[in-house]
Formats: C-alpha cells, sequence, structure tokens
C-alpha cells in the first residue's frame, strides 16, 4: 500500500511540474513569436517571472524530498538563468569616471496623476501646475544631459516651449503634445546638447507615440527615440473588484489586452525600419509596456545594449504596480557605448519608476 501511495504522490509531482514548466518554456517563444499572430503568447512572457518562481519553488521541494522528478523543473529553468539578469542584477558599486559620460533620463510622469492624489509635498489646495512644478524640480535634480518624458500633461493655454524653457533653464526641448479638453499631453524630450532635427511618429488608432530628436553630443550626431508604446489602459484594481460580479469589466478587460498586445509589433515595427535607415548612432528610451521577456524589447534590443543589464543593480521594475515583477521603461543604448551606472529610484511621483542611466560614450 506504502509504494502504491509513493507511486501515486509521484506521478502526481510529474503532472503538476509538467503543468509548470509548460508556461515556463512558452515564455522564451514570447520573445520570437510576432503578437499578431499569437497575441496569447505575450501574455507568457509578461508572467514569466511568476512561472519563474513557480518552478523554482518546485524544484526545491523535489530536492528535499529526494525526488527524480526535479529534473523535470530544473531543465525548465536552465534556460531562465541566462534572462534573469534582464530583472535583476547582483553586482557591487564601482567608481564612475568623471569624464566622457552623459547622463539620461527616461521616465513615464503618468500625467501627474499620482503626484495629485499623494499630495507629496505642496500646500492644501494647490492645482495642477505645483504639482507638475515639483515632479520637475526632481528632474532638474537629476542634473541630467537628456531627459526623455512620457505622459506629461501641460494645460490648454500653456505655451508649450515658453514654458518647458522656464521649467528647465540650459535645455532645449523637442516635443509632441497631443490637445484634449483636459490639457495637452503627449512626449517631452530636453537635451542640453544642441538639437540638429526632430520629428514624431503618431501611431494608427493610438493616442500613444513615439519623437525622436537629433542632438549633437561630442561632435557626433545621436538620434534619441523616445517612446510611449501601447497601453493596455486597464485597472487593476477594478478588474480585481468585478472577478465573479461582473463579466461585462472582464471581457471589456480582455478587448483592451489583446488590442494592446496587436498594436505594440506595429508600432515596433515603425520603429525598427526608421532605426535601421538613420545614418547616425541612435538611443531608444522610453516606456515600452512591455517585459523583457517580449517581443518588442528583443526587436528594439536587436543593435543595442540595455542600461539596466550593463550597470543596473538591484530589482529593474520600473511600474509601481505589482512591484517587483513590472518591468516595461527602458534606456537602450548604441553598442559603441558603454554603461557605466543604472538606478531605478522608487520615487513616488508616478505610477512608474525613472530610469537614470550614466553612458560613457566612446
Amino acid at each position: 500500500m506504502q509504494r502504491q501511495r509513493n507511486i501515486l504522490w509521484e506521478m502526481t509531482s510529474r503532472i503538476v511540474m509538467l503543468a509548470a514548466a509548460a508556461p515556463l518554456l512558452l515564455s522564451y517563444l514570447a520573445m520570437v513569436v510576432n503578437p499578431t499572430k499569437a497575441w496569447y503568447m505575450s501574455l507568457f512572457g509578461t508572467l514569466f517571472l511568476p512561472f519563474f518562481l513557480l518552478n523554482l519553488f518546485l524544484l526545491l521541494r523535489a530536492l528535499l524530498h529526494w525526488s527524480s522528478s526535479a529534473l523535470i523543473p530544473l531543465l525548465a529553468l536552465l534556460p531562465a538563468f541566462f534572462f534573469m539578469g534582464r530583472y535583476v542584477q547582483l553586482r557591487a558599486d564601482g567608481e564612475e569616471p568623471e569624464t566622457g559620460c552623459i547622463k539620461v533620463v527616461s521616465y513615464n510622469t503618468g500625467n501627474f496623476i499620482l503626484a495629485k492624489k499623494n499630495r507629496l509635498h505642496w500646500p492644501e489646495g494647490a492645482g495642477p501646475e505645483v504639482c507638475r512644478d515639483s515632479v520637475f524640480a526632481y528632474l532638474r535634480k537629476t542634473d541630467a544631459d537628456i531627459i526623455c518624458l512620457q505622459e506629461v500633461t501641460l494645460d490648454s493655454d500653456d505655451d508649450g516651449a515658453a514654458y518647458l524653457e522656464r521649467a528647465f533653464p540650459g535645455y532645449q526641448a523637442s516635443y509632441f503634445l497631443y490637445v484634449g479638453p483636459e490639457g495637452n499631453y503627449g512626449n517631452v524630450t530636453l537635451s542640453r546638447f544642441p538639437i540638429l532635427d526632430k520629428g514624431i511618429m503618431d501611431f494608427d488608432d493610438s493616442s500613444n507615440l513615439a519623437i525622436y530628436t537629433d542632438v549633437q553630443v561630442h561632435g557626433k550626431t545621436v538620434r534619441i527615440y523616445n517612446c510611449h508604446l501601447e497601453s493596455y489602459s486597464i485597472s487593476l484594481a477594478g478588474l480585481a473588484r468585478s472577478l465573479g460580479r461582473d463579466t461585462t469589466v472582464v471581457r471589456s478587460t480582455e478587448r483592451k489586452i489583446r488590442k494592446s498586445i496587436l498594436l505594440r509589433p506595429q508600432q515596433v515595427g515603425r520603429l525598427t525600419a526608421d532605426i535601421e535607415d538613420c545614418p547616425y548612432e541612435t538611443l531608444v528610451a522610453g516606456d515600452f509596456n512591455d517585459t523583457p521577456m517580449s517581443y518588442t524589447y528583443a526587436r528594439l534590443r536587436r543593435d543595442h545594449r540595455d542600461a539596466f543589464v550593463g550597470a543596473g543593480k538591484g530589482f529593474g521594475a520600473t511600474y509601481s504596480v505589482l512591484w517587483p515583477f513590472l518591468r516595461i521603461d527602458y534606456v537602450l543604448y548604441p553598442r559603441e557605448y558603454g554603461a557605466v551606472s543604472c538606478r531605478i529610484p522608487r520615487v513616488p511621483y508616478s505610477d512608474h519608476y525613472p530610469v537614470i542611466t550614466r553612458l560613457n560614450v566612446r
């Protein structure tokens, strides 16, 4: 009887481990499968870390019980160790060179909504302009050479160029703002280096966009892409409240997720086509709304290096919700450069965290 129980337990363990290994293996494929052909593959890439942790738990449990079924999660986990550096980096602090570096910041400011809700450092009754100015004050303290901002909102009666010139003295501004009833919103790139040219990529069937700015860095031209790719535009709290109660919200959420997943490959295609035609070195920054185990990341990183992988420390997550699982904001730099440092401070101004990196321009 005991032997039968052991056999039954071993068979059950193997079935559970195979069921856990399958989605982890699919998360590897999410990087190479175009979501327009199988949109659901992106979900496996997004959930890579939970699948990794589940298989790691099953592996440790099997080893504690001296079970031969440990081979299943072990084999499933082996490729994952090549990708974990995209999420977490274990390195000691190193000395930063004082010269030859430029500092780049990418930050989705979230239209300053979170800052308004938190009432962080301003008096009672302060208007949105006070919240915005407080965020800009933080950005000025970073002392960056190039600042790429997404989801920036300015009042409809503001002159964008004049306002940015006052808010960021010493910087030139490249920006595109959509005009809306509650203000003008879009992307802003600020540069201490001379701006030579600029342009916009507004995406079909989307309010998201990318702008490019050609700047002269130490005698050579570099094109900066400031990207805000398709958002999911869903409320996790609202979805959680509706589960088991309101199927309408669940169906609406599924449609939004599917639409977002299908639009991003089109947007990435436009970006990569422009990058391939660009005669200059290119730096790609912004909110990709996709994880490092995604088709989006794989395509955009193809001819670039990832600043966090190159010089980050600790967790790379940039989205405060479900931290530390979601890393969706990036600075990708030319292969000719070197990353000296990359920090992701958990400041409470937005639902995103800024990516602050120093690059050695070779």
